[in-house]
């Protein structure tokens, strides 16, 4: 593909006239800001807002967490889980609100959605593995690392389906692409938009860096933009087979270390979250597994080493 193509991200965004956050996600957001404030301040706007209360207990008494009785309140149940956690929850449900599902050729946001659902789940399970103080902001960070790709779509379709085909199939990376096309990524204008929308900054820096390069070590990153960089190497459903299971299962050793769970048994259990949890945030689960992907993927132990990242 030719390069050069001169598209400002910055005016690109503009035009796209990004939507507001709701006002519920607004207020959540400040009440987590204030040293001050506890559970009985961050439930009032969530109450306030029957179909959010009904979605928080929802995602509360789903097996993500895994407690054995009933939670009736959402008080109770920023208590249990914390507000760092309840307020990560209000802030990708709103964001997915906000999303366009653009027409623009073979792009399917809802499989994106779910692509994004699984690489959520691996990264939590994946920080939890390694202990990491920010387990929940790494699932919201894997979670939405792709947010700016449905709005790109919508603005510039004609440019975006030359993406998605000169992506090959997986043969090659869609920041890639994009990089060589418009000299920015899908990474920097989620990064972008993090911050149009004042999300925690480490929000728009963990977007900003899950796009990895060929060569890079990730053992030399920060723990969290590592493992978020890692959840964006899991297969993308619109493909045929999973082009980046070698570079993964390297990887995934050099970061996690020889005596951690087998990737394999990360995967059944992100698997399992996912099940569960799709329906919640109306996301579908059709399409192979992960535990599927990594099995087909092991068969081909003689295909030959692509492009890394997402």
């Amino acid at each position: 593909m030719s390069t050069g193509l001169s598209i400002p991200l910055e005016k690109l965004l503009a035009n796209a006239q990004l939507p507001a956050l709701p006002q519920s996600a607004i207020q959540i957001l400040q009440i987590s800001q204030d040293p001050d404030a506890g559970p009985p301040e961050l439930a009032v706007p969530i109450n306030a807002d029957p179909g959010l209360a009904a979605q928080v207990l929802k995602f509360v008494n789903s097996s993500y967490f895994g407690f054995p009785g009933k939670i009736a309140s959402v008080q109770q149940a920023i208590t249990l889980v914390g507000m760092k956690t309840i307020k990560n929850f209000v802030l990708w449900s709103a964001v997915f609100s906000l999303m366009p599902s653009p027409k623009c050729g073979p792009f399917d946001v809802k499989s994106l959605w779910r692509d994004s659902l699984r690489r959520a789940l691996f990264a939590r399970e994946l920080g939890r593995i390694l202990a990491a103080s920010d387990c929940e902001e790494l699932f919201a960070a894997a979670l939405l690392q792709d947010m700016a790709v449905p709005l790109l779509a919508k603005e510039i379709p004609e440019i975006y389906i030359k993406f998605l085909a000169a992506r090959e199939d997986g043969r090659r990376r869609l920041s890639t692409v994009e990089k060589a096309i418009c000299r920015w990524s899908h990474a920097e204008a989620g990064g972008m938009m993090a911050r149009q929308w004042n999300l925690p900054a480490r929000f728009g820096q963990l977007i900003e860096q899950h796009v990895v390069s060929p060569s890079e070590d990730l053992a030399d990153r920060e723990l969290g933009e590592a493992v978020v960089a890692l959840s964006a190497m899991l297969p993308a459903g619109s493909d045929s087979c999973w082009r980046e299971w070698s570079a993964f299962v390297g990887w995934y050793q050099n970061v996690v270390g020889h005596s951690a769970p087998e990737p394999l048994d990360v995967l059944r259990e992100v698997d399992g979250l996912c099940t569960e949890l799709a329906p919640l945030l109306k996301m579908s689960t059709a399409g192979k597994t992960l535990t599927e992907w990594y099995e087909e993927a092991a068969d081909r132990l003689d295909e030959q080493p692509v492009e890394t990242g997402s």
